[in-house]
């Protein structure tokens, strides 16, 4: 077995506790947020506060990655992870939910952007949307499956519950970090590693890639992406389908965990296609369908249409998580790995902080509905914008 894919097993390993701990959480949150008596923008709040945590760490992580390197900064970010979420389960008032919530998505946002890092390391762009979709399977199964667990826990043993479930996760995650994961930084396993980008400062760096147009717009797409997942997904939809169609915290789950299921079935395939057909090619219609589901979940009108919208979701989801990451490392000069990968995460992380405020905000005045319509008008407009402007980073090979 090669290093590379020792590697990427211990990083799908690692990268599957850790989501699942933070799947769990994904179907009682708005009710958990509730309970303390605040209205839907606050409960957006609760989502918002856990992006902007990994906002503001995703690229001081690493730079962090680079100086203390790759392992032991995924094992700092598991005890980080599993201390906000600890917390979370014993707040007592929603100021220090909150905070618990910030701290929790910091050490999430250095376990994302270091995971990516490592692939970035290990990969060549002719693999690149392989490894990068098994990585990626591993974390929408886990994300998606997580909500079914976490449903049935806060059903029997209360709404902290998926948040203990959550620190547990997090913990095992540092430990898989610590004895699991080797360090790549320094094994030069892709080629050009080590290039012109190692004599340029961080911020230098960091400002070579945002004059890159394509660099620029697949960061715009991950966005988009996280604003669809955050702000809908995880904010108004468990509320929208349980006051509509009466849903429980379990049967929410369940859908969830259904699309996660599909998405997994198509990680791998759609990592062939990006390899072979080339990022753009899958990315744009990946982008369309996921803003498209979003309809589904506004016009379903029974659980049976609720269960399809998130199987749809779930595909699109897995497909269109791959290729992004793919053209992103593609778009990293010799050298940036680092550097391409966390600002990457970090633009993506904004939509985990302006998604759910603004979209909560638009629910408070004009409905869920409007705010569902929103989101999906935004990521088709977004994949056409990606068709037209984007360059190709890899046209794909016939292998």
């Amino acid at each position: 077995m090669t290093v590379e894919v020792r590697v990427l097993l211990a990083m799908c390993g690692l990268i599957t506790v850790n989501q699942l701990g933070f799947g769990s959480v994904i179907p009682v949150l708005p009710l958990y947020a509730q309970s303390f008596g605040v209205p839907a923008s606050a409960i957006g709040m609760a989502v918002a506060i856990y992006g902007l945590a990994r906002f503001f760490v995703a690229v001081p992580s690493g730079q962090f990655s680079d100086w203390l390197g790759r392992r032991p900064t995924l094992a700092i970010g598991g005890l980080i992870s599993a201390t906000g979420s600890f917390w979370c389960a014993a707040a007592t008032e929603y100021p220090e939910f909150i905070i618990a919530r910030f701290i929790s998505g910091a050490g999430a946002g250095i376990i994302l952007t270091i995971g990516q890092v490592v692939l970035a390391d290990i990969s060549t762009p002719e693999r690149r949307g392989r490894m990068i979709s098994n990585y990626q399977g591993c974390f929408l199964f886990a994300v998606g499956i997580g909500p079914l667990p976490g449903g049935l826990l806060a059903t029997h043993f209360g709404l902290a519950a998926p948040f203990q479930a959550y620190g547990a996760a997090s913990l095992l995650a540092a430990a898989v970090a610590w004895f699991a994961v080797k360090e790549t930084k320094g094994l030069g396993l892709a080629e050009g590693h080590y290039g012109a980008g190692a004599g340029f400062s961080f911020v230098r760096q960091i400002s070579i890639l945002m004059r890159q147009a394509g660099f620029v717009l697949v960061s715009i797409v991950s966005l988009t992406n996280a604003v669809t997942r955050t702000g809908a997904l995880f904010t108004i939809i468990p509320l929208f389908v349980s006051l509509q169609l009466g849903l429980s915290v379990a049967e929410i789950g369940f859908g969830m965990a259904l699309g996660s299921v599909f998405g997994l079935l198509a990680a791998y395939p759609s990592g062939v296609l990006v390899d072979r057909l080339g990022r753009k090619a899958v990315i744009v219609p990946a982008t369309v369908v996921s803003g498209a589901s979003m309809l589904l979940f506004m016009l379903a009108p029974s659980y049976l249409w609720f269960l399809v919208a998130c199987v749809v979701w779930g595909v699109a989801a897995s497909v269109g998580g791959t290729a992004p990451a793919a053209y992103a490392a593609d778009s990293a000069p010799l050298g940036m790995n680092a550097a391409a990968m966390s600002t990457f995460r970090m633009v993506g992380d904004l939509g985990y902080v302006i998604g759910p405020i603004t979209l909560g905000f638009i629910v408070d005045v004009q409905g869920p509905q409007t705010a569902l319509l929103l989101t999906a008008v935004v990521s088709v407009a977004v994949g056409m914008l990606f068709l037209k402007f984007a360059p190709e980073t890899y046209s794909g090979s016939k292998k």
